[in-house]
């Protein structure tokens, strides 16, 4: 059985739209945790294989954005290694802000596909063309999206709505 034959017909037409795919920075690429030393520095745990999906997503002509309720140096360093094509971070409206990129970039928001997993990002969930959160999302988040990753955040979540996308329009290559 092929991995992408559990998905309804309606994600995957969904998803064949996407040209930009954004997502939630703690929660979703990280578990949430925080780590705080005596000193008050912040660390997080990341998972590889969201920031290794990254150059496919662009090769195959998909923008990759970061919205991030916190500003957080490790936050951002990360993003930067990652080499999404923004991330903004303290962002407290983040359907406003996506909205003027999304009109910077002449898309529509059906276009866009976002993963959150919190009360911050129910309301741009609730206007993209493709929403997501990870499998230990707020339930009520859960309950308004298209996809619940079978991942939860910090373990992959990202990557496999990445996959799907990448799937769905052609750019996923899993057979040898």
């Amino acid at each position: 059985m092929h991995y992408f034959d559990h998905l309804p017909e309606d994600l995957i037409q969904k998803a064949r739209r996407i040209k930009l795919l954004v997502s939630d920075l703690d929660g979703v690429l990280t578990d949430g945790g925080i780590i705080l030393d005596d000193q008050g520095m912040e660390y997080k745990k990341f998972q590889v294989k969201d920031g290794q999906i990254i150059q496919y997503l662009q090769l195959a002509g998909i923008e990759t954005g970061i919205l991030s309720g916190r500003d957080v140096k490790v936050s951002s360093l990360r993003c930067e290694q990652m080499k999404v094509d923004f991330h903004l971070h303290g962002v407290r409206d983040k359907w406003s802000t996506l909205k003027g990129i999304v009109e910077k970039k002449g898309i529509s928001t059906d276009e866009v596909a976002y993963i959150g997993d919190d009360l911050i990002d129910l309301e741009l969930l609730s206007r993209v063309g493709l929403a997501a959160s990870p499998a230990d999302a707020m339930i009520y988040i859960r309950d308004k999206v298209d996809y619940v990753t079978v991942k939860n955040g910090g373990e992959g979540a990202f990557r496999e709505l990445a996959d799907i996308i990448l799937y769905a329009q052609g750019g996923l290559k899993i057979s040898l």
